[in-house]
């Protein structure tokens, strides 16, 4: 009778113990608060909001607001103070082709980012080369029938200048190929969400966007012969992808690192953002 009474108080106090640790943490949980403004890339925008969702729940003292107009506006929004993050189709610490770099910034990788050329729905190509999309892009092949399609004008549709995505295309699907601006047959669009509306109601177009967009009337189409698939991705045979930064103002602190870490986290990782499209960034080997 002893021994079990010694047990019974034993246990007990190994459950109030456990009850204790958990109470910490949810009062820890409990603390956080802020308000956290994410700008800039609307290829990410749909990692971010889906994110924020689920980090708000966890943490209801904290609130997020999440826009895109495009990544060079991220880190343009951080360097003036109005968001604490800045969301971004590249590296926005370092030089790339066309942009200097965000002094002071700090570049948080949260995710690899698969790119596609789509077309409408109504055009016959399911694949085209390196080659050709430089010939198309730069404005020397204007007819659907010239790579194996039919006898249609081409309509090329692009995203305007900023955009982390054409910054990622232009440099792997077009190999630094030119975009040349056109009279006739030529659109720039604002945003991710924008191309996709663009060409899926363009009879005979063509554009680019990030896979978790693909779907409705667009279709992606091959590179080189490779279609465009996150396992296409990862085992090195497609090309046209990137990873996606949370940029900050030095070292991120408070709520914002904690939403950071949260999305970086191997519950999201291969949780939500997998279920999107995105790929996790240990996935990858560089």
């Amino acid at each position: 009778m002893k021994i079990f009474k010694k047990l019974t108080v034993t246990a007990l106090t190994a459950v109030i113990a456990v009850t204790a640790s958990f109470a910490g943490v949810a009062a820890a949980a409990d603390s956080l608060k802020g308000k956290i403004t994410v700008n800039g890339s609307t290829a990410l925008l749909p990692l971010t909001l889906q994110a924020a969702k689920e980090f708000q729940k966890l943490h209801p003292k904290v609130k997020i607001a999440a826009s895109g107009k495009g990544s060079v506006t991220g880190p343009q929004a951080v360097k003036k103070g109005i968001a604490d993050i800045g969301a971004c189709d590249w590296d926005a610490s370092i030089d790339v082709p066309g942009f200097k770099a965000f002094d002071g910034q700090v570049a948080n990788k949260v995710a690899v980012i698969p790119f596609a050329t789509i077309v409408n729905k109504n055009v016959g190509v399911d694949n085209l080369t390196t080659e050709q999309l430089k010939g198309i892009f730069a404005g020397k092949i204007t007819n659907w029938k010239e790579v194996g399609g039919a006898d249609a004008d081409i309509v090329v549709i692009t995203r305007s200048f900023g955009s982390g995505t054409r910054v990622n295309y232009q440099a792997k699907a077009l190999d630094g190929g030119d975009i040349v601006k056109k009279a006739k047959n030529y659109k720039e669009t604002g945003s991710s969400g924008d191309m996709k509306t663009a060409v899926g109601t363009t009879p005979n177009s063509i554009g680019y966007i990030d896979l978790v967009y693909v779907s409705g009337d667009v279709k992606a189409v091959k590179h080189n012969g490779i279609a465009a698939t996150t396992d296409n991705v990862i085992n090195g045979s497609y090309k046209i992808w990137a990873y996606g930064y949370y940029m900050t103002k030095g070292q991120p602190t408070g709520a914002t690192k904690e939403f950071i870490e949260y999305v970086q986290s191997k519950k999201f990782q291969q949780g939500s953002l997998k279920k999107l499209k995105f790929i996790p960034i240990a996935a990858m080997k560089g």
